[in-house]
């Protein structure tokens, strides 16, 4: 890696764009700092993915997705928080609406993504199809939704002239994603895979081959190629809450690669999130288990409403959000009965009153979400 030149800026006019060097090659991991985090990484991954065999794990991507969704969107500048993400759309505040529709486009295009795999590669055509859930109705829809770049785009400044950085010009757009398709799909290159995927988010921000979206998608892509080589069995690592709490030694390592070859910095802070995410994904596991023990002596105190109150809870774990008339449709028992269990578990407080009104309450799962908030 030390050997690496990450590209050159070539002269466009009145601006200099960046033109990275292809990924596609021959590469020698060399630091013997980024060899050792690199070995704690896949032992931590190892941990985190080992929970999707004893784990009903199916309950919990949703959570996990939509703390990612939520975080993702963040570094955007997009304000939605957990408990919103589960609301219905006429329950969120007219203001808030567009940044509900990105964290809810977020959540498809991970679900729909996972599923392209079973039919596509890793590939542009499986994140153009990404891109394009992505940014369906949404503030960016009229960016070629689906479709690479046909004009110059930038990161930071109002301009191209105070632009912090410029990407490669579009018509490079194709050859640059190729290059970065065959690496990701080449088995003989015997590159680890998160070694292999660090490079490939390094390469595709440096790129930015979208006129919008290009942070989302591109973390986005982390947990999908990870599944897509076996080193996950389900979508269960997130990034972006780590690179959200680092967003600016996040850009600053991403730039330094860029302008000074530093490859291997970047490695040591992109392993360095694998490792604190997967250990707090395990920390968040073992949580949810603890949770659901404490639950069941909780329930059991309501004697012959129990029954109904596990259904309840049931639902919970993959909705953390609930009114009466949701509760009503669980039981299958009359709204006055429903009401009566809500007020049960608002005793156990295992429910929170959360919307602050008299009408059309909204409640939340709090020791649930906050799993997943920490």
């Amino acid at each position: 890696m030390n050997k690496h030149q990450s590209g050159k800026h070539v002269n466009q006019g009145y601006y200099k764009s960046f033109q990275p060097n292809p990924i596609n090659k021959i590469w020698h991991l060399d630091n013997m700092e980024v060899i050792q985090l690199l070995s704690r990484a896949d032992r931590h991954l190892g941990r985190l993915d080992m929970y999707s065999e004893y784990v009903n794990i199916d309950l919990f991507i949703r959570m996990h997705i939509a703390k990612e969704a939520t975080q993702s969107s963040k570094i955007e500048g997009t304000q939605t928080n957990m408990e919103e993400a589960f609301l219905s759309k006429d329950e969120i505040l007219a203001e808030n609406r567009d940044d509900w529709e990105e964290v809810q486009n977020y959540i498809s295009a991970m679900n729909e993504a996972v599923k392209l795999l079973h039919r596509l590669p890793f590939s542009s055509r499986l994140i153009k199809q990404t891109h394009k859930i992505l940014l369906k109705g949404v503030r960016g829809e009229h960016k070629l939704p689906g479709e690479f770049r046909s004009s110059q785009n930038w990161i930071g400044g109002a301009t191209l002239n105070d632009a912090v950085f410029i990407p490669p010009v579009h018509t490079s757009i194709d050859d640059l994603m190729s290059d970065l398709e065959k690496f990701a799909n080449d088995e003989l290159n015997p590159l680890p895979d998160l070694i292999k995927i660090a490079l490939i988010h390094y390469q595709f921000e440096t790129i930015h081959p979208f006129l919008d979206g290009n942070g989302r998608v591109g973390r986005l892509l982390i947990t999908i190629y990870l599944v897509s080589k076996g080193a996950l069995k389900q979508p269960i690592l997130y990034l972006s809450d780590f690179f959200e709490k680092n967003r600016q030694l996040y850009y600053d390592n991403l730039m330094l690669a860029r302008t000074q070859n530093n490859l291997n910095q970047w490695l040591k802070f992109f392993l360095t999130g694998v490792i604190e995410t997967a250990k707090k994904g395990v920390s968040t596991f073992d949580g949810i288990l603890q949770l659901q023990k404490n639950l069941e002596k909780k329930l059991k105190t309501l004697g012959n409403r129990s029954l109904n109150a596990q259904k309840v809870v049931n639902y919970l774990y993959t909705q953390p959000v609930i009114n009466v008339e949701k509760v009503e449709s669980i039981i299958e028992k009359s709204y006055v009965t429903a009401y009566k269990l809500i007020n049960d578990l608002e005793k156990l407080a295992i429910l929170k009153e959360l919307s602050g009104t008299q009408r059309n309450k909204v409640y939340v799962f709090k020791d649930y979400l906050d799993l997943f908030k920490g």
